[in-house]
């Protein structure tokens, strides 16, 4: 490429008159580089929802602490609580003769309640309702927080009962307790609507025997049992 005496750039014009400036390696016109774009999908997507289950007790039986207490236990024991359809809830701070053993069911969100004893030694005078709690063997009283539930099980004195596993400081010992979930006459109807009142365990969780042929089966094992005072 020159300039001549007019100040034109000559030596430079391609074909047809287009000017090419050479690059670093190569002279004449660049190629042309063609772009491959993505292949666009027109087809139609099935429209994607959001799963929403029902409410937890849309009823209102449980109390709302003792409800959001055993949500928070599922979470922290939950590498010892793998079966999550179903947990078990108790109120001891409601009278023996009322439900306060609930069973919600976390699928579907509803309750089903029933009634159940506490220890003699939780409540010494026998009012009806526990006032105190241990995990001391021979105390007599109930304990109070996370248990799981270990499996239907039969015993010489109790029968057909549930075997239950306490996971924190104050029910650690339910085993050794022989703290179980258990049919009892003095839970039954007819004790109650005598004494207007149930009659009291040595710590374990009583039921009627009808109740307790209803929910064994369902409480079964690796189920949260939440007890709360």
């Amino acid at each position: 490429m020159r300039l001549s005496r007019r100040g034109l750039i000559t030596g430079g014009l391609a074909a047809g008159g287009a000017m090419a400036l050479s690059g670093c390696a190569s002279t004449g016109a660049a190629p042309v580089q063609q772009v491959m774009l993505p292949a666009v999908d027109l087809a139609p997507r099935p429209i994607q929802t959001v799963q929403v289950r029902p409410p937890l007790d849309p009823t209102g039986q449980v109390r709302p602490e003792l409800m959001s207490r055993a949500m928070a236990a599922l979470d922290i024991h939950h590498r010892r609580i793998p079966s999550r359809d179903r947990m078990y809830l108790v109120d001891f701070t409601r009278f023996s003769g009322e439900t306060r053993l609930y069973e919600v069911n976390l699928e579907s969100g509803g309750v089903q309640a029933f009634r159940t004893s506490h220890g003699r030694g939780s409540d010494p005078a026998h009012s009806g309702f526990a006032q105190r709690f241990s995990n001391v063997r021979d105390s007599h009283m109930s304990s109070v927080g996370s248990f799981v539930t270990a499996g239907p099980n039969w015993g010489p004195q109790q029968g057909p009962n549930v075997l239950l596993d306490g996971l924190e400081y104050s029910n650690s010992a339910a085993r050794e307790r022989a703290i179980i979930v258990h049919g009892a006459d003095y839970a039954e109807p007819a004790f109650l609507e005598r004494e207007g009142k149930l009659g009291r365990s040595y710590g374990c969780f009583s039921l009627a025997h009808a109740d307790l042929q209803a929910v064994r089966d369902r409480m079964g094992e690796g189920r949260l049992l939440f007890a709360l005072a």
